[in-house]
């Protein structure tokens, strides 16, 4: 299935305790106090102290409950309007659910296609949080052909099912070298014994081409 949505900030109160919509008041002041200072003074080096938002996007789970942690951090990685940097930084140094956070928000910040390497770092794992994650909205915009067919393979080989792939149906239709390489991936699995996914023959029927309207002509 795919990814729920992460809710409004809203909804989240709704769902948080007391205490916890406190430190969340007081987290995203922090964020959007270092969004601030970042704007006022552009060309400030900041590679010498993390900014305390930071420190509490680790702290998510901890305090609001890990139920809650991916909205949290993306929550604040939109506060802060999170640059590359910090993305880089949150991603490299984070575990797997602080990871996942930052790529189910890349497509809401305005970072073009630089963050493309930590999707390309997700799809390089198994682990099926991180693929999963790595297949959203934004990877369905940036990633390229060459790219995007590799990370349904990636899907297929890791068992994260292709539900979970933003725009799956449009980038696949008429594809024909992604169907040429779905064929190649089943033969190699049924030659070593090994069970075809189900999910592919669904992507397979997606690669057909689009069915052409007759014209009033013909």
């Amino acid at each position: 299935m795919p990814m729920t949505p992460l809710p409004t900030r809203k909804e989240l109160d709704a769902q948080l305790g007391g205490a916890a919509r406190a430190w969340l008041d007081e987290a995203l002041a922090e964020a959007e106090h270092a969004a601030a200072h970042a704007a006022e003074q552009p060309d400030a080096d900041s590679s010498f102290a993390v900014p305390p938002w930071e420190l509490r996007y680790a702290a998510a789970g901890r305090y609001c409950g890990l139920d809650h942690a991916d909205s949290v951090r993306a929550l604040l990685l939109l506060e802060a309007r999170a640059g590359l940097p910090a993305l880089t930084r949150l991603y490299e140094q984070g575990t797997a659910a602080e990871r996942r956070a930052v790529l189910r928000t890349l497509h809401r910040l305005d970072i073009g296609s630089a963050a493309l390497p930590l999707v390309e770092d997700a799809l390089r794992t198994n682990d099926t949080r991180l693929v999963a994650a790595a297949v959203g909205p934004y990877a369905a915009v940036h990633l390229d052909a060459h790219q995007w067919r590799h990370a349904i393979l990636k899907c297929l080989f890791t068992g994260v099912p292709v539900d979970c792939v933003d725009a799956l149906s449009r980038r696949s239709r008429g594809d024909a070298e992604l169907a040429r390489m779905l064929g190649d991936f089943a033969a190699e699995r049924t030659a070593a014994g090994r069970d075809v996914p189900a999910d592919l023959a669904h992507v397979l029927a997606l690669t057909a081409p689009a069915p052409t309207v007759p014209s009033e002509e013909s």
